[in-house]
């Protein structure tokens, strides 16, 4: 049985040749240790390395030296969160947030290293940008804020609340899990960047990105063997060496920037608009299905990703049986039990999001499926 993949919010698949050219060709000839050594092996990988920062860079806006590779959007969240609020003070988190960055803030707060807010997000961008600025006080040191829901795709006003922080000299970590890839996302105001590599940018598993614009150093989570001031104890202070100990993931690195070669050949606009046309279709069909809910407000924006319930039907049970046929979509929390209980919906939602590579054909299919039930 042919399985159609309407889970790419979690995971792009299948992925592109390219993609997977560049891995295979890292693993047999990218030998050496990226940043550690002299020798031919090891100085050929740090050069491809640096090659992938530049493209990251290109890509968002940044420097080369502030793109930081990590093996998940979640450390990437870890890291910005923990070494930005290691002093202590104010954070503010958005009610849609995953429990990359909910979790990690939940429990400064829980140990008493730092308190805590959330901010309230409504489809009006007005409202919610208000709910950010009236959670604003003295000691607020950071607001990490999803770019768009990873259960709705709602898109939330980053800029906005990105020009509310530099007003009052505050960090904005942003988690472009959902965004990156679909939408054309630059720094700009985004001191710090968070994603994921194995999404919309198209590399594989185990490779995420922390993005900086060197304005507020972020203390290490993690140290270790960085191939710099090697004889010293202490962690080095710089970017990117202070957030990478370890030995790179060089190929998950090179299908990174394959990936992201991949994301200029398409264009963003491009695989954006694709996308749209496939939730549409997926959407037109579904209103034809009674007893068929869509958590969509015609008063916000949305990348690619359709949640829905069926009436009187766990969304569990529907994502099983979808599968029965073939369909591959998630369902229940997502990790994100802020934004279910923002959006009201706690048992959870059945969620399709497709990639560059979905076709309309099969949401149709899906839909007729979903009707079946």
């Amino acid at each position: 049985m042919e399985l159609i993949n309407f889970d790419n919010a979690a995971t792009t698949f299948p992925k592109p040749p390219s993609v997977i050219r560049a891995a295979q060709e890292a693993a047999q000839t990218l030998g050496g240790n990226a940043g550690r050594g002299g020798h031919a092996l090891a100085m050929r990988s740090s050069e491809a390395v640096f090659s992938a920062r530049e493209t990251v860079a290109e890509l968002f806006g940044a420097a080369p030296e502030n793109v930081v590779f990590t093996s998940n959007c979640t450390l990437a969240l870890n890291l910005a969160i923990h070494g930005i609020m290691a002093g202590g003070g104010h954070l503010i988190i958005s009610s849609l947030e995953h429990n990359s960055a909910a979790r990690p803030a939940a429990a400064l707060a829980k140990d008493g290293r730092i308190s805590l807010s959330v901010a309230q997000v409504f489809p009006d961008d007005d409202r919610t940008v208000e709910s950010f600025r009236r959670l604003i006080r003295s000691d607020t040191k950071a607001v990490v804020c999803t770019m768009a829901s990873n259960v709705t795709g709602q898109i939330l006003p980053i800029r906005r609340i990105a020009e509310l922080c530099k007003n009052r000299g505050i960090c904005l970590i942003a988690d472009g899990a959902q965004a990156c890839g679909v939408l054309d996302v630059k720094l700009e105001g985004i001191n710090i960047l968070c994603t994921a590599g194995h999404k919309g940018l198209y590399g594989l598993s185990g490779t995420g990105l922390l993005v900086s614009d060197g304005k507020f150093p972020i203390k290490p989570l993690i140290q270790g063997g960085t191939g710099t001031s090697s004889s010293s104890l202490m962690q080095p202070t710089l970017l990117p060496e202070a957030l990478e100990s370890g030995t790179l993931n060089i190929p998950g690195i090179m299908s990174l920037k394959a990936g992201v070669d991949f994301l200029r050949s398409k264009g963003i606009p491009r695989i954006l608009a694709h996308e749209e046309e496939v939730c549409r279709v997926f959407m037109e069909k579904l209103k034809s299905v009674p007893k068929v809910q869509i958590y969509r407000s015609p008063k916000a924006g949305y990348v690619p990703i359709v949640s829905f319930n069926v009436e009187n039907l766990p969304p569990e049970k529907v994502s099983a049986a979808l599968s029965e046929k073939g369909f591959c979509l998630r369902a229940g929390l997502h990790c994100a039990p802020l934004a279910h209980s923002s959006n009201g919906t706690k048992s959870g939602t059945v969620r399709f999001s497709p990639s560059v590579f979905s076709r309309p054909q099969d949401a149709v299919r899906l839909a007729k499926t979903v009707k079946e039930l």
